[in-house]
């Protein structure tokens, strides 16, 4: 009897267990499988996604989430449109253009950095300070790249003739490599490139001074979560969980940033450990910071984004007087 007690038992554990396993794998296909395609490589500026998907975050509001890199804020709207990608990191000044030029049905649905990264990169013996000390020298540029489009609302605030400045096609790879070598006098990078660019610099025996364009209050907003109208319309309830795993998934990077780094690291073995924690550190600034205080963490103020789409307007020649709040809404952001 005592064998036939032990086998019995060895049975029931045997059925828990299979009813644990398929509880278990229930459990997984109940998760919403979401893709979300950042702006360009995983750099340190997208450590938050990648260590917060490591952490559960999203997991922990029954989203199995997939990150991949994305190739410019055009190419993921445009993803993000066709439903190839559920939710995106783009400019939300790529947002108002499509919306604006061609009906793109594509959302900003939470504001990340509440100015613009947009900078000139030159060297410290170039004796270069300000934008007025550009004129008649060359920069770098990529073709349709927005900081030349920008760049003619930048020397009007700073008392610069746009009209003086020799632009020099670049290719976006070779840009640092020529500043370094003195090919080229500025180089456009978004500020928070700083760390790992000027390292390579430092080998060389030089220094990069960073000039930003929101130095002379170009403060135009910037990076942002998208998704499309579908999933607006036809999924709300996933996007504020997307929303709310994103916004602790930031909050929690900010606070954890070594930790963040070292999870980001683990995503993309490529990316070193000081490049990673160079760019969070400079990128959490445009994030936290007393405009997202007084707005809310995610949410957008009236002002900036008139002033947002008045620059975007004037660089791609769109209708001025077209609503920019047709490309936005972040009804689903959830309140600190």
């Amino acid at each position: 009897m005592k064998h036939l007690y032990l086998r019995f038992g060895a049975a029931i554990v045997t059925v828990a267990g299979v009813a644990l396993g398929a509880s278990a794998i229930s459990a997984a296909a109940e998760l919403d499988k979401v893709h979300l395609q950042t702006d360009w490589i995983p750099s340190g500026e997208h450590a938050m996604y990648y260590a917060g998907w490591e952490k559960g975050f999203w997991k922990d509001e029954g989203i199995d989430i997939k990150v991949t890199r994305g190739y410019g804020s055009g190419d993921t709207v445009t993803k993000v449109a066709a439903g190839a990608a559920d939710f995106g990191v783009a400019d939300i000044g790529a947002v108002l253009m499509a919306r604006q030029r061609a009906g793109v049905p594509v959302k900003t649905i939470m504001q990340l950095y509440t100015h613009s990264p947009h900078s000139l990169f030159v060297l410290k013996s170039s004796g270069i300070t300000d934008f007025k000390g550009l004129e008649g020298k060359r920069i770098s540029i990529t073709p349709g790249n927005s900081h030349k489009l920008y760049f003619p609302a930048v020397a009007k605030k700073s008392g610069t003739d746009p009209d003086k400045i020799i632009w020099t096609n670049t290719d976006a790879s070779a840009m640092a490599a020529m500043l370094i070598a003195k090919r080229i006098d500025a180089a456009p990078f978004y500020s928070m490139h700083y760390f790992y660019q000027n390292k390579a610099a430092m080998s060389a025996g030089e220094e990069i001074v960073v000039l930003p364009f929101e130095k002379v209050g170009f403060t135009i907003y910037s990076a942002s979560i998208i998704t499309s109208d579908k999933m607006l319309q036809e999924n709300p309830d996933l996007v504020k969980r997307f929303l709310r795993a994103t916004q602790r998934a930031f909050k929690w990077a900010n606070d954890n940033q070594l930790e963040a780094c070292q999870l980001h690291i683990k995503k993309n073995p490529v990316v070193e450990l000081d490049d990673c924690q160079g760019s969070m550190r400079a990128t959490v600034k445009f994030v936290f910071n007393d405009h997202s205080k007084s707005t809310g963490l995610g949410q957008i103020d009236d002002a900036r984004l008139a002033f947002t789409y008045e620059n975007v307007a004037a660089a791609q020649g769109l209708d001025a007087s077209w609503d920019p709040h047709q490309a936005v809404d972040t009804s689903h952001v959830p309140t600190d």
